[in-house]
């Protein structure tokens, strides 16, 4: 087996249940974003454009989906004799193993795995988040500081501080502390969730980790404050780029409306740094120059009779004469009827909005959301104006 630099193992097996009915039957990674991709779309494309030829995809949860999606990688240049992308079973055969109970456990049942290739390094990544991240850059800032981790790290709002890992560090980039989700944080310095590994101090790591009975198994929780305890060189990468975590619905629903900005910060056109898909359609495109459609990112797959306003729309979507559509994402396959009015809202693979109903509304802060499949009706709007 040739040796890898530097291995990518892809945490993808998250339940997502705060996308509520988006991630019913399968795992958040599998979720639609931005007219023709999936969220692991990005984390994979990155993988691909940092010529990192070696990929564990660790899926847990609902991993039909996924796994259908992720095939044997071809999208992504992953489909290679040596090395290539291989998608992990959700628990280790073997005597002891079990369900992953956190991210660092996942890593820590599928060490056999990773000694396979012997590599010197190994990136930990999330398939969550949609960015564009050359893996290279942080390997140089972790090779620079003979670090034995290395954590990517934004800064966020404040406000948003205490839904991440946050950290201090020194002048040279060191980090002094770190605290998993802190209540009231210190610092407005996040981890995004990306981290690079010398081999040898991340398999002593877990081996410690799985021995420790209290432990949760999870990097931000457990393996990254008892390094840090323990006087191992950690440092942190900053990255400046647009970096979304789409954890929510809020967040989901917003990283699609960035989309549609007259400069995005996530430019999908961009060739220079693709962000490749398994989705045999032809890529989304921008529309803006008929009435009936402004500033909208739809897929030539779709059929649009209606008003479509800054919205995005997957293949295979449909929108019937007279219909209005504003600020809301269409997920593929999905209907929405006549006169039917979607304002601020996710409509889930394959949903139907009937005739003349009206679904989420600018008078509203929350974003609403249709369930994967499932029908709205004038019968179901006067049930749940009536409820029993």
């Amino acid at each position: 087996m040739r040796r890898n630099e530097c291995l990518a193992m892809l945490l993808a097996g998250g339940e997502g249940r705060r996308l509520g009915v988006l991630t019913k039957d399968s795992a958040k990674p599998a979720v639609h974003f931005g007219g023709k991709y999936r969220i692991i779309d990005f984390a994979l494309s990155n993988c691909a454009n940092s010529r990192i030829e070696t990929v564990g995809v660790l899926t847990q949860y609902q991993p039909l989906v996924l796994n259908r999606h992720l095939g044997i990688g071809s999208p992504w240049g992953l489909d290679r004799r040596d090395g290539g992308m291989h998608v992990l079973p959700p628990y280790v055969r073997q005597k002891g193993g079990d369900w992953y109970k956190g991210t660092a456990n996942a890593i820590y049942q599928n060490i056999g795995f990773i000694e396979r290739y012997d590599p010197e390094y190994v990136l930990v990544i999330s398939a969550d988040h949609i960015y564009k991240m050359d893996y290279n850059d942080l390997l140089e800032t972790h090779k620079k500081n003979r670090a034995d981790a290395t954590i990517a790290v934004i800064t966020v709002p404040w406000a948003d501080a205490s839904r991440f890992g946050i950290m201090s560090v020194d002048e040279s980039g060191r980090i002094t502390q770190f605290t998993e989700k802190p209540p009231q944080p210190d610092s407005n310095l996040a981890s995004m969730g990306v981290y690079i590994f010398s081999w040898p101090a991340l398999r002593e790591a877990l081996l410690r980790d799985a021995a420790d009975r209290t432990s949760s198994g999870d990097f931000g929780k457990d393996v990254i404050p008892a390094l840090l305890a323990g006087g191992s060189r950690l440092y942190s990468h900053r990255f400046d780029g647009y970096w979304k975590d789409v954890g929510t619905i809020d967040s989901l629903w917003e990283a699609n409306m960035d989309l549609l900005d007259d400069k995005p910060a996530l430019d999908l056109a961009d060739r220079s740094w693709r962000i490749y898909s398994a989705n045999p359609n032809r890529p989304a495109q921008y529309i803006s120059p008929a009435a009936s459609i402004q500033s909208s990112l739809i897929n030539e797959g779709c059929i649009v009779e209606g008003r479509v306003n800054r919205s995005v729309l997957f293949h295979g979507a449909r929108a019937g004469a007279g219909c209005l559509i504003e600020e809301s994402v269409i997920m593929p396959g999905a209907y929405i009827g006549r006169g039917a009015k979607v304002i601020r809202a996710i409509v889930g693979e394959g949903a139907v909005v009937g005739e003349g109903c009206q679904v989420g509304s600018f008078d509203s802060a929350e974003i609403a959301i249709v369930a994967c499949g499932s029908v709205v009706s004038a019968q179901t709007a006067l049930e749940e104006a009536n409820p029993a």
